[in-house]
């Protein structure tokens, strides 16, 4: 059989790169690639496709907005929903997406090997008509995933390390430390790079006690034990010993590093 796949990712790049992995299977047709969710579900009224592979997070009409409106499209006619399957930067969800439904889950940057996988789920469940069963669970399941995802991505950050996934506590990381294209996520007894930005790793943090100090540093506030004011100069000393100089752009900063903030639960 031919799996009839509809691609749908608002990052070109991301976008680009799941449709030609799937060019690589014989029995794969990419049926459209979109970048929104308006066009998803035209797309999938139109060509009824047996798998849409949904990013999470996109602007406006996200991946569980699309599945919230897969009833109304079903309804229009006589052919199944598709089976669906997730694709997000944040690996944290995959166990809810499962037992609310998904097919499967991917995480970016989605490797061909797991792909491969990925589709041989999808076949075995066109075979086996389960995309109305799962479509249904998955729908029910909606608001704890939001939950879930909102929550998750709030206090832990994951890191791949010698081929596996850790999750580490953002209470637990002094410092972040720009470093190209990744950072360096600083503990007290060990450190791990991570492929992100320290801007929207800055603005991931926001909530959770996290201040930018410098144009390659991000502190947690929490960890701060001293703050220093040499001439012309100013530093933050953390808790393990760390001393981190403050940027002239960032100085404004240290009025919120000696303003009390309440804890996580009493805001």
């Amino acid at each position: 059989m031919t799996l009839r796949i509809l691609a749908v990712d608002d990052e070109p790049l991301a976008l680009g790169r799941i449709s030609q992995l799937l060019e690589q299977f014989d029995d794969v047709e990419v049926v459209a690639a979109v970048d929104n969710g308006v066009d998803a579900i035209d797309a999938i009224r139109r060509l009824r496709p047996d798998l849409a592979l949904l990013d999470i997070e996109m602007p406006q009409m996200g991946g569980f907005d699309i599945v919230d409106a897969l009833p109304a499209v079903a309804a229009t006619g006589a052919p199944p929903p598709p089976l669906i399957a997730f694709i997000t930067a944040y690996p944290q969800f995959a166990l809810e997406a499962f037992d609310a439904g998904a097919i499967d889950f991917l995480c970016k940057p989605v490797r061909i090997a797991r792909l491969a996988k990925m589709l041989e789920r999808a076949r075995q469940a066109v075979l086996g008509r389960e995309a109305s069963r799962r479509l249904q669970e998955l729908r029910g399941d909606l608001q704890h995933l939001r939950e879930a995802a909102a929550q998750v991505r709030e206090r832990n950050l994951w890191v791949r390390n010698k081929g596996e996934l850790l999750r580490i506590s953002a209470a637990d990381v002094e410092w972040i430390e720009a470093q190209g294209a990744y950072v360096q996520l600083h503990l007290v007894d060990r450190a791990y790079l991570v492929r992100s930005s320290i801007h929207a790793l800055a603005e991931q943090l926001k909530e959770e006690d996290y201040v930018r100090v410098h144009k390659s540093a991000v502190i947690n506030r929490a960890k701060v034990v001293k703050i220093t004011r040499g001439r012309g100069s100013v530093s933050v000393t953390l808790a393990g010993g760390a001393d981190i100089r403050v940027g002239r752009k960032y100085r404004s900063a240290l009025d919120e590093l000696a303003t009390a903030r309440p804890g996580p639960g009493r805001r």
